[in-house]
C-alpha cells in the first residue's frame, strides 16, 4: 500500500514480502513525477530488510531525483496513520530544502562533522556504541536544536547518510532557511513530589531523602501496588528530572530486604527524581498537550512535513490499535505529511529518553 499527499513533502509507504516490491509500491506511491523537484530524502526500512537496505537505497537513486538519503533500518515503521512491525516495509519522505540549507553527516567520535552555519540535527544513533550519549550532547552544545531516535542494529550497514554506513550517530545537519518545531511527549504522569537521590551505587536507587525507596513508592502508588508489587512492573517509572523535563528509567529490581530500587541506567547521587505513572490515558492526554503547545509555536506556518520518533513501547502496545497517536498528529497537523519509526530510544536536545514521542515538524524560516 502506498499513500500521496499534496504537499511541500510527500510521504509514500509499501509493506511486501520482499523489499523489491515494498519499494516499487513506495515509488509508485509518489505519483507520475516521482519526486520530481525533490532534493533531500528520509529512508526507513523495517529489520526484515536489514540485509537489503544497500539494494533499496541504489533503487531509490536511480528511480527518483533525490541525491541525498539519510535513515536507517529501524524496529518498527510509522507512516501517515499506519504501523508495521515484525513485517518487510519501507516508507519515505521526499521534498525540497533550499540549495545548502542541509548535508547530511556522519560522527563515529566526539563530533568533528560541524563545519558551517548549521542550526540543527535530525539524528540516526547506534544503540551499541559506547559513546552514543556523548555524541548527542556533544552535538547539542553547536546546535540549536537536534532530534532523532536510535535505529536499530540490524544488518551489515544499518544507517544512511548520503551512503550506506553503521556505528555512531548520523543523519541531516540543518542551516540557514529551514527551522525545526519540535514537541515532546512522555506518556508519563507524575504521583507525587520531587526526591533527591542521597544514596545510590551505579544502577541501584538506596536512598531517597534519606529514606529506603521502596517506602516512597508503597506511599506513593497507592494500595494496590504497595499489596503487590508486581503490578509495578510496567507501570511505575522513575522519572530523572533535567531542568523541566525528565526521562523515564523503568524499575529492573526491588530489594525487599533493604528497600532498594534498581533502574535501566545509572543515577547519580544529588539528581532530582520523581515516580511517575504510565498508561494509554496519560499517553493520548500528554500527547494532546503537545500538539497544542506545536501549533501555538507554528504561529500559521505551514509546515513542508513532519518526522515522528516514538518508543519501541508505544504504537499499538501503548494505545492498544496500530496508528492511534500517528492519526492524532495528523488530525491536529491538517493531515500534515508525516514519516517515523519505533526507535530503541528517543533523542532531544542531547538526552536519550524512554517512553517519549518526539515530533519533529521541518518548516522553512
Amino acid at each position: 500500500m502506498a499513500k500521496r499527499l499534496q504537499h511541500h513533502f510527500t510521504v509514500s509507504y509499501g509493506s511486501a514480502p520482499h523489499w523489491g516490491a515494498a519499494a516499487k509500491l513506495c515509488l509508485d506511491g509518489l505519483g507520475p513525477y516521482r519526486g520530481k523537484g525533490a532534493n533531500v530524502g528520509f529512508l526507513y526500512a523495517t529489520e526484515a530488510f536489514a540485509d537489503d537496505l544497500s539494494s533499496i537505497l541504489t533503487f531509490l537513486r536511480e528511480t527518483t531525483p533525490v541525491e541525498t538519503w539519510v535513515g536507517g533500518i529501524v524496529p518498527g515503521l510509522c507512516a501517515q496513520s499506519t504501523e508495521h512491525r515484525n513485517t518487510g516495509a519501507i516508507g519515505i519522505m521526499v521534498g525540497a530544502l533550499p540549495a545548502g540549507s542541509f548535508r547530511p553527516f556522519l560522527a563515529t567520535d566526539i563530533p568533528k562533522c560541524l563545519i558551517g552555519d548549521e542550526r540543527a540535527a535530525i539524528i540516526h544513533g547506534d544503540p551499541r556504541h559506547p559513546l552514543i550519549l556523548s555524541l548527542c550532547q556533544n552535538l547539542r552544545v553547536s546546535l540549536m536544536r537536534s532530534v532523532g531516535g536510535l535505529v536499530s542494529t540490524l544488518g551489515p550497514e544499518y544507517q544512511v547518510a548520503g551512503s550506506v554506513t553503521m556505528g555512531g550517530a548520523s543523519g541531516l545537519l540543518l542551516g540557514q532557511g529551514v527551522d525545526l518545531v519540535v514537541g515532546l511527549t512522555q506518556g508519563c504522569s507524575p504521583i507525587g513530589p520531587i526526591h533527591h537521590v542521597t544514596r545510590s551505587i551505579h544502577n541501584v536507587v538506596m536512598e531517597l531523602d534519606g529514606l529506603p525507596p521502596l517506602d516512597i513508592i508503597k506511599a506513593e502508588a497507592g494500595d494496590l501496588i504497595a499489596r503487590d508489587l508486581r503490578r509495578a512492573s510496567g507501570y511505575i517509572h522513575l522519572g530523572v528530572l533535567d531542568g523541566v523535563t525528565y526521562s523515564v528509567r523503568s524499575l529492573v529490581g526491588i530489594d525487599q530486604a533493604h528497600g532498594y530500587l534498581a533502574v535501566t541506567s545509572e543515577i547519580e547521587e544529588g539528581q532530582r527524581v520523581m515516580f511517575v505513572r504510565r498508561d494509554a490515558n496519560t499517553a493520548q492526554t500528554d500527547l494532546s498537550e503537545m500538539l497544542d503547545r506545536v501549533k501555538t509555536e507554528l504561529n500559521g506556518r505551514s509546515p513542508l512535513g513532519a518526522l515522528y520518533f516514538s518508543c519501541i513501547a508505544r504504537g499499538v502496545h501503548m494505545f492498544g490499535e496500530e496508528g492511534v497517536e500517528m492519526a492524532q498528529i495528523r488530525a491536529a497537523l491538517d493531515n500534515i505529511p508525516l514519516l517515523g519509526f519505533f526507535a530503541n530510544g528517543e533523542i532531544a536536545d542531547g538526552q536519550i529518553y524512554a517512553y517519549t514521542g518526539i515530533l519533529t515538524i521541518l518548516v522553512p524560516t
